[in-house]
């Protein structure tokens, strides 16, 4: 058998066709080899995104259907730190080893990929104190490598990975990283998480000046992490592929999707000293929020009748696009046609904004009655995802709280144009890896696996 090749794969939040002339590095990669246009899939969302690039399926059988899962027996919601065990398909470093057992293998901050096996591993895990303070760590595998990388690179910058001030700072170390964990064994397969194209077309919209200043600095880092990377396998040895995982638009239009729920008398909360709690196990129905889509989840999936009023609640409001529900789910590659309800991830609804419109997991009416993890950096305690974390409420200075402004947010992601799904870019550093005009996320898994001869 040949020496197996040195793949780099780059996934990277954000990126579009449009921002090559900003990006040179990336730019020649395309010129001397390819870019295709891309379509990630729906949902357009981190989490299932990556879970298709890294498995080569579709949520309906890998399982991840947004960036938090939702056990409906224990009623407990888990946004962003569920293990790699979740994946319900096969993902490509436990692919590639099971043809090849000898390659090395890298995950490098994937979300959802703790406890991977893949020889490298690195994501944050912050160690929570009795105290309740938290000490900066990162799980890696080997266990003790973070220990090393830390005194080499200093600590992971977490605050620079997400929140107000998240910048390059994150997307640096995270690159180099790599590089150090790769030094005396370098991996044959790799897949790195790059975030840094995500913070300011969220914060200021994609267009904006901060958003075309990013991808310069994004593509700096890219042109570094190659080089060095390179030197340590042999450039003409190394296949850099980059995946754009999704589009971020410009948004308008903002959907409360709990509070329309609640306005129905279907959504119940607890007064609590720390403010109003969502009661998912007393609500007949309440939503997951994550970026555009809303997954609805009911306390009876099997009341048809409480589906149809559900969906009716949503069908033709303001920044509503489509409202899928039974056999749409099936069809949009959410839903196996025969799972068990008990095993599906997916809301019995789910509500995708249209392209200019995003979805608060805001559930309260009066602000004085929000949780007070609301104005806080909590990406776990709220149920879904918040891009005003990426903002500061400067009434509030110098104490660090997060704004309740929902028109602050100007650019997110996750619908797709159904008319235009290729919304995003494949590169690849050899024209050679495929001759096809465009491209699907689980597309990429293929080409990884024939780089290395694996069927």
């Amino acid at each position: 058998m040949t020496a197996a090749p040195h793949v780099l794969v780059l996934s990277i939040p954000g990126l579009r066709a449009e921002d090559l002339p900003r990006m040179p590095v990336l730019a020649g990669l395309a010129a001397t080899g390819r870019s295709i246009p891309l379509a990630p899939g729906f949902p357009a969302l981190t989490c299932p995104v990556q879970a298709t690039l890294t498995t080569g399926t579709l949520p309906a059988a890998h399982g991840i259907v947004a960036n938090g899962l939702f056990d409906r027996g224990t009623q407990h919601l888990e946004m962003w730190i569920s293990p790699d065990s979740v994946h319900r398909a096969p993902r490509l470093w436990d692919q590639l080893k099971g043809a090849r057992p000898g390659l090395r293998t890298a995950a490098w901050f994937l979300l959802q990929s703790k406890y991977a096996t893949a020889d490298l591993v690195c994501l944050p895990a912050p160690k929570h104190n009795p105290d309740g303070t938290e000490t900066m760590w990162c799980h890696t595998n080997p266990e003790p490598l973070y220990a090393a990388l830390r005194e080499s690179l200093g600590e992971f910058p977490l605050h620079k990975f997400w929140g107000p001030v998240a910048g390059i700072e994150s997307s640096r170390w995270i690159a180099r990283s790599f590089v150090e964990a790769s030094r005396g064994a370098p991996p044959q397969f790799a897949c790195v998480y790059l975030p840094h194209l995500d913070y300011a077309a969220q914060r200021t919209g994609p267009d904006s000046p901060p958003a075309h200043a990013a991808c310069g600095e994004l593509d700096a880092e890219i042109g570094t992490l190659i080089k060095d990377f390179g030197g340590l396998v042999g450039r003409t040895n190394l296949t850099v592929l980059v995946a754009g995982e999704y589009r971020i638009r410009p948004v308008a239009h903002v959907i409360h999707p709990n509070r329309i729920l609640r306005e129905a008398g279907l959504l119940a909360v607890r007064d609590t000293p720390e403010g109003e709690l969502l009661d998912p196990a007393a609500s007949r129905a309440w939503a997951l929020a994550d970026h555009q889509i809303s997954h609805i989840y009911l306390r009876d999936p099997a009341d048809a009748r409480l589906i149809a009023d559900v969906a009716a609640l949503f069908k033709g409001r303001a920044g509503v696009g489509r409202v899928l529900m039974g056999n749409e789910l099936v069809a949009a590659g959410l839903v196996p046609r025969s799972q068990p309800v008990a095993a599906n991830r997916c809301g019995d609804v789910v509500v995708e904004s249209t392209l200019d419109a995003w979805q608060t997991y805001f559930y309260w009416f009066d602000d004085a009655k929000a949780p007070i993890f609301a104005r806080t950096i909590d990406i776990h305690r709220k149920p879904g995802y918040d891009p005003l974390e990426l903002h500061l409420d400067r009434t509030q200075l110098p104490k660090i709280a997060i704004p309740l402004d929902p028109s602050l947010v100007k650019g997110s992601h996750g619908a797709v144009d159904l008319a235009n799904p290729h919304e995003t870019v494949f590169i690849a550093s050899r024209p050679d890896v495929t001759a096809a005009p465009t491209l699907a996320m689980p597309d990429i898994a293929g080409i990884v696996t024939s780089l290395f001869g694996v069927a």
